[in-house]
């Protein structure tokens, strides 16, 4: 038992007791220590809550770490990631086992990890921690469609178990890449980058704006008079949870949209990541807090992969109390991920338990 355990499913308990067995499966809550026989209870200060779940990662970048500039805006910093890429392998291995064990560490048991190439295959395959890998394709050139679907299908048949097959972001997919993946897609969650830049939508609105400049060199972009959100999701299937990643400038418009036209969407925000590409946070009163989860990006956009870290800058920029921000980092995350056995205390699950002490979150609310 602790000071405060929370379920997530279910409202916090002050000195609640979780009953686990030796793997790990939740057994029991108790809403009462008495209920408890005295030499079976162990007690801790702080709140037990569940494992967190960083919906949105990179692990393959994460030999970055500190190569790219603060500040500078999405456009110069997708601009700078080809050049880092190439590292010798053995580095960007234990790179990647590094950042695996630093989530591992942190509390994190689940996570929504892009794969551009099968580099952290590996450490997928061996770790405790459970992943849901989404192989990226990007290409504004239609004509470069066929090809790049083929080549992420050669990556995602490497893949460990859960993965899909997903489009990069609104801006570097054209709509014959987008049917191409829709038409993949067999009922898997499908995650993509929104509305990180306010250039986004002035690509699609306008065909205009420093993300247009920067892209038009590559292919032919589609301009459709509608925002970003709009037109990305208007190409992607209705019946699966779609994560949409970023949505640093989303509107109130686009959620009242994606409700009305019933997209089964997800928003993750990346609090730390947006703060050293963009230096901007999204309006998180927008959001459906139910429907918000949260994620580190990755070492290239962040000196740490700590879910507590994201949620001290949430905390800071929003009106959340700590059980709605500890759904945030746990319930969410891995109900958009389909992680049927992490999330919440509930009989069964195995969910991981993670205890916070000396608590910096505050808005402790029963």
């Amino acid at each position: 038992m602790a000071d405060y355990l929370y379920p997530l499913h279910i409202a916090p308990i002050k000195e609640g007791v979780l009953q686990i067995s030796d793997d790990g499966e939740v057994m029991a809550i108790f809403n009462n220590r008495s209920d408890v026989p005295q030499e079976k209870l162990e007690v801790f200060e702080g709140i037990l809550c569940p494992g967190f779940v960083n919906a949105h990662c990179h692990l393959e970048l994460s030999h970055m770490l500190g190569k790219l500039p603060k500040h500078t805006g999405l456009p110069n910093f997708i601009a700078k990631i080809p050049e880092q890429r190439v590292l010798e392998t053995s580095k960007m291995k234990l790179a990647i086992e590094r950042a695996d064990a630093m989530m591992y560490k942190g509390g994190i048991v689940g996570v929504g990890d892009i794969s551009n190439t099968s580099d952290s295959f590996f450490v997928k395959e061996k770790s405790t921690i459970k992943y849901h890998t989404f192989v990226e394709v990007f290409a504004t050139n239609s004509e470069k469609a066929v090809e790049v679907f083929h080549f992420g299908q050669s990556i995602i048949n490497k893949a460990p178990k859960p993965c899909s097959l997903v489009p990069h972001a609104t801006y570097s997919v054209s709509e014959k890449l987008f049917s191409l993946l829709k038409s993949h897609n067999s009922g898997e969650p499908i995650c993509i980058h929104n509305q990180e830049t306010k250039s986004e939508d002035e690509l699609f609105k306008k065909g205009s704006g420093d993300l247009y400049g920067f892209l038009k060199n590559f292919g032919k972009l589609y301009t459709s008079g509608k925002s970003a959100l709009v037109t990305a999701l208007s190409q992607m299937p209705k019946q699966i949870n779609i994560l949409l990643v970023h949505n640093t400038f989303t509107s109130k418009e686009d959620i009242a949209w994606s409700i009305k036209n019933k997209y089964s969407t997800y928003w993750c925000t990346c609090p730390k990541a947006n703060l050293y590409i963009e230096d901007t946070l999204p309006d998180y009163s927008i959001f459906d807090s139910d429907k918000l989860c949260v994620g580190t990006d990755s070492l290239a956009s962040n000196d740490s992969l700590s879910i507590l870290e994201e949620l001290k800058v949430i905390q800071e920029n929003s009106d959340f109390d700590l059980n709605t921000l500890l759904k945030i980092a746990c319930k969410n995350g891995a109900e958009a991920l389909e992680f049927s056995t992490l999330g919440t205390f509930e009989k069964g699950k195995i969910p991981g338990v993670n205890l916070i002490d000396n608590l910096e979150l505050k808005k402790v609310i029963l």
